[in-house]
Formats: structure tokens, C-alpha cells, sequence
């Protein structure tokens, strides 16, 4: 049976994926990050992320605690995916606006490029973050079902 800080930190951790779920889709909304259908799949994600959080804090069980772990699993996924995307738009731009650059130059612009290479990481954090609350949980491991 878990402590009730332990109890409490995991609510925390999940208060807290919810509140950055929540906050980068409004983010990605001011942002238009929504062109084409690349550009989808974080929101499909992040909205995912949120339905399944809600599902398991209201039914508490084995199996909504999998589908969550399944989600962080494909957010994790998605972050170096959507990086390498940002990064692959970012050096198509700039060898089309500058083809004489090359080397460090080339690599420093598509760095500080139109789409901003490391904001899918933030993907990557919220999965991990997920998986730090699913970690040893005590549904994973016996019958309590205590929070």
C-alpha cells in the first residue's frame, strides 16, 4: 500500500502533464502548427494525452494505467520524429533562401530556422514525465487499487 505522499506526488505528476498538455496545444495553436498533417500528430497526442489522463484518474485501474503508459510510450516516440521534421523543413529553407551556405553556417541557421528544432522535445518530457508516474505503481504490481 503506498504512502499518501507517495499517493500525492503521483496526483502531481499527473496535474502536471495535464497542465503542459493543455498549455502546448494552445501554444501550437497561436503557433498555426497546423499546415499540413505532420503537423497534426501532436496535437492527436497531446489531446490523447489528456483523455487518457482523465480516464485513469477517474476508473483507476490496471488497464487505463496501460493504455496511459502505451500514450507516454508514443510521445516519446513522436518527440525525436517531430525534431528531426523541424530540423529537415529548417535545412530545405535555408539551402533554398542561401544555397551558397555551407558547413557550420548552414547547420547554426537551420538551428535558429523558422521552425524551432528542439520544441518537440517537450513531447519527449511529458512522456517521461508519464512513465515517472506509472513507475512501480502499485497497479502494475498487486491488487490495491489506493491512490
Amino acid at each position: 500500500m503506498p504512502s499518501d505522499s507517495t499517493s500525492l506526488l503521483r496526483r502531481g505528476l499527473l496535474v502536471l502533464l495535464l497542465i503542459g498538455a493543455v498549455g502546448l496545444v494552445g501554444e501550437l495553436v497561436l503557433l498555426e502548427h497546423y499546415e499540413d498533417q505532420a503537423q497534426l500528430i501532436p496535437f492527436g497526442l497531446l489531446v490523447a494525452t489528456m483523455v487518457v489522463t482523465g480516464w485513469h484518474w477517474w476508473a483507476y485501474d490496471r488497464r487505463t494505467l496501460r493504455v496511459f503508459q502505451a500514450v507516454m510510450l508514443l510521445l516519446i516516440i513522436a518527440g525525436p520524429v517531430g525534431i528531426y521534421l523541424h530540423i529537415s523543413g529548417n535545412y530545405e529553407m535555408e539551402r533554398e533562401f542561401d544555397p551558397s551556405l555551407l558547413g557550420l553556417d548552414l547547420w547554426l541557421e537551420v538551428i535558429r530556422g523558422e521552425a524551432p528544432s528542439l520544441a518537440p522535445g517537450t513531447l519527449v518530457q511529458f512522456g517521461l514525465l508519464g512513465l515517472l508516474y506509472a513507475y512501480r505503481h502499485p497497479l502494475l504490481s498487486s491488487t490495491d487499487t489506493t491512490r
